[in-house]
Protein backbone atom coordinates (compact mmCIF):
# COMPACT_ATOMS: atom_id res chain seq x y z
CA UNK A 1 0.00 0.00 0.00
CA UNK A 2 1.32 3.39 -1.34
CA UNK A 3 -0.42 5.80 0.41
CA UNK A 4 -2.09 9.12 -0.39
CA UNK A 5 -0.35 12.01 -1.97
CA UNK A 6 -0.70 15.38 -1.32
CA UNK A 7 1.34 18.44 -2.42
CA UNK A 8 1.90 21.77 -3.89
CA UNK A 9 1.77 22.06 -8.08
CA UNK A 10 5.36 23.54 -7.66
CA UNK A 11 6.07 19.95 -6.26
CA UNK A 12 5.30 17.37 -8.83
CA UNK A 13 8.67 16.87 -9.97
CA UNK A 14 9.51 14.94 -6.61
CA UNK A 15 6.30 12.44 -7.81
CA UNK A 16 7.35 12.16 -11.62
CA UNK A 17 9.06 8.95 -10.84
CA UNK A 18 6.55 7.32 -8.98
CA UNK A 19 4.54 6.02 -12.43
CA UNK A 20 6.21 6.09 -15.97
CA UNK A 21 2.99 8.29 -16.93
CA UNK A 22 3.07 10.52 -14.23
CA UNK A 23 5.60 12.98 -15.54
CA UNK A 24 3.60 12.85 -18.65
CA UNK A 25 0.55 13.65 -16.83
CA UNK A 26 2.83 16.47 -14.65
CA UNK A 27 3.87 17.79 -17.69
CA UNK A 28 0.82 18.61 -18.86
CA UNK A 29 -0.69 20.09 -15.96
CA UNK A 30 2.28 22.51 -15.48
CA UNK A 31 2.12 23.36 -18.97
CA UNK A 32 -1.54 24.11 -19.33
CA UNK A 33 -3.57 26.57 -18.59
CA UNK A 34 -5.88 24.56 -16.86
CA UNK A 35 -8.22 27.10 -15.58
CA UNK A 36 -9.24 27.85 -19.63
CA UNK A 37 -10.21 24.10 -20.25
CA UNK A 38 -14.22 23.67 -20.59
CA UNK A 39 -15.44 20.37 -18.65
CA UNK A 40 -15.13 17.57 -20.59
CA UNK A 41 -12.13 14.32 -21.69
CA UNK A 42 -9.27 15.18 -22.69
CA UNK A 43 -6.68 12.03 -24.43
CA UNK A 44 -3.25 12.24 -23.30
CA UNK A 45 -2.18 8.62 -24.74
CA UNK A 46 -5.82 6.68 -25.24
CA UNK A 47 -7.29 4.98 -22.14
CA UNK A 48 -4.27 4.73 -20.41
CA UNK A 49 -3.57 8.31 -19.82
CA UNK A 50 -6.77 11.42 -19.75
CA UNK A 51 -8.11 14.23 -18.30
CA UNK A 52 -11.42 14.73 -17.22
CA UNK A 53 -11.91 18.74 -16.55
CA UNK A 54 -14.93 19.33 -14.18
CA UNK A 55 -16.88 22.02 -13.13
CA UNK A 56 -19.05 21.45 -10.09
CA UNK A 57 -20.49 22.29 -7.00
CA UNK A 58 -19.54 20.43 -4.07
CA UNK A 59 -22.11 17.77 -2.44
CA UNK A 60 -20.43 18.74 1.40
CA UNK A 61 -19.08 15.73 3.50
CA UNK A 62 -22.20 14.21 4.17
CA UNK A 63 -23.02 13.13 0.81
CA UNK A 64 -19.71 12.62 -0.45
CA UNK A 65 -19.28 8.84 -1.32
CA UNK A 66 -16.26 6.31 -1.18
CA UNK A 67 -15.33 5.35 -3.81
CA UNK A 68 -12.60 2.97 -5.37
CA UNK A 69 -11.13 2.29 -9.01
CA UNK A 70 -9.13 -0.90 -10.05
CA UNK A 71 -7.35 -0.06 -13.17
CA UNK A 72 -6.58 3.88 -12.98
CA UNK A 73 -4.57 5.90 -10.41
CA UNK A 74 -6.36 9.60 -9.60
CA UNK A 75 -4.89 12.44 -9.24
CA UNK A 76 -6.72 14.85 -8.68
CA UNK A 77 -5.92 18.93 -9.16
CA UNK A 78 -7.85 21.86 -7.37
CA UNK A 79 -8.21 24.45 -10.29
CA UNK A 80 -10.21 26.95 -8.27
CA UNK A 81 -12.14 26.72 -4.91
CA UNK A 82 -11.15 24.62 -2.47
CA UNK A 83 -11.73 20.63 -2.14
CA UNK A 84 -12.56 18.05 0.65
CA UNK A 85 -11.42 14.45 -0.28
CA UNK A 86 -12.55 11.52 2.43
CA UNK A 87 -10.19 9.34 2.51
CA UNK A 88 -10.54 5.99 3.92
CA UNK A 89 -8.21 2.27 3.27
CA UNK A 90 -9.67 0.28 0.48
CA UNK A 91 -8.87 -2.97 2.60
CA UNK A 92 -11.00 -1.18 5.62
CA UNK A 93 -13.66 -0.97 3.09
CA UNK A 94 -16.57 -3.26 4.21
CA UNK A 95 -19.88 -2.26 2.94
CA UNK A 96 -20.17 -2.35 -0.81
CA UNK A 97 -23.09 0.27 -1.99
CA UNK A 98 -23.72 -2.37 -5.05
CA UNK A 99 -21.55 -3.70 -7.65
CA UNK A 100 -18.14 -2.98 -8.65
CA UNK A 101 -18.83 -0.90 -12.20
CA UNK A 102 -15.55 -2.58 -14.89
CA UNK A 103 -17.06 -0.28 -17.62
CA UNK A 104 -16.28 2.54 -15.69
CA UNK A 105 -13.86 1.72 -13.52
CA UNK A 106 -16.00 2.51 -10.18
CA UNK A 107 -17.10 0.62 -7.11
CA UNK A 108 -18.80 2.45 -4.37
CA UNK A 109 -19.20 1.82 -0.21
CA UNK A 110 -21.51 2.83 2.55
CA UNK A 111 -18.59 3.50 4.59
CA UNK A 112 -17.43 6.11 5.68
CA UNK A 113 -14.22 8.32 5.50
CA UNK A 114 -11.61 7.77 8.08
CA UNK A 115 -10.25 11.45 7.20
CA UNK A 116 -10.80 14.38 5.20
CA UNK A 117 -7.94 16.11 3.26
CA UNK A 118 -8.39 19.74 1.95
CA UNK A 119 -6.81 20.46 -1.63
CA UNK A 120 -7.19 24.36 -2.12
CA UNK A 121 -6.04 25.80 -5.32
CA UNK A 122 -2.87 24.76 -6.23
CA UNK A 123 -2.62 21.65 -5.20
CA UNK A 124 -3.04 18.06 -6.28
CA UNK A 125 -3.46 15.02 -4.27
CA UNK A 126 -3.49 11.58 -6.24
CA UNK A 127 -5.20 8.02 -4.92
CA UNK A 128 -4.30 4.66 -5.90
CA UNK A 129 -6.28 1.64 -6.00
CA UNK A 130 -5.89 0.87 -2.40
CA UNK A 131 -7.43 4.04 -1.65
CA UNK A 132 -10.92 4.51 -1.41
CA UNK A 133 -11.66 8.40 -1.58
CA UNK A 134 -14.89 9.98 -1.45
CA UNK A 135 -14.42 13.59 -3.84
CA UNK A 136 -16.33 17.15 -3.83
CA UNK A 137 -17.01 16.90 0.31
CA UNK A 138 -16.70 20.62 0.31
CA UNK A 139 -19.20 23.63 -0.29
CA UNK A 140 -19.43 26.06 -3.44
CA UNK A 141 -17.96 26.35 -6.52
CA UNK A 142 -15.22 23.63 -7.89
CA UNK A 143 -13.27 23.65 -10.75
CA UNK A 144 -10.64 20.43 -10.88
CA UNK A 145 -8.90 18.37 -13.40
CA UNK A 146 -8.81 14.24 -12.68
CA UNK A 147 -5.84 13.11 -14.27
CA UNK A 148 -6.86 8.94 -14.75
CA UNK A 149 -3.31 7.09 -14.85
CA UNK A 150 -3.98 3.54 -15.78
CA UNK A 151 -2.18 1.06 -13.18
Amino acid sequence: MRGVIIDTLLQTSRYARLHPLFGRAFDFVMSTALPSLPPGRIPLDGDRLFVSIDHVDGRGRERARLEAHRRYIDIQVTIAGTEHVGWRPLARCSTPAGPFDEARDIGFFADAPETWVVVPAEHFVIFFPEDAHAPLGGDGALEKAIIKVQV
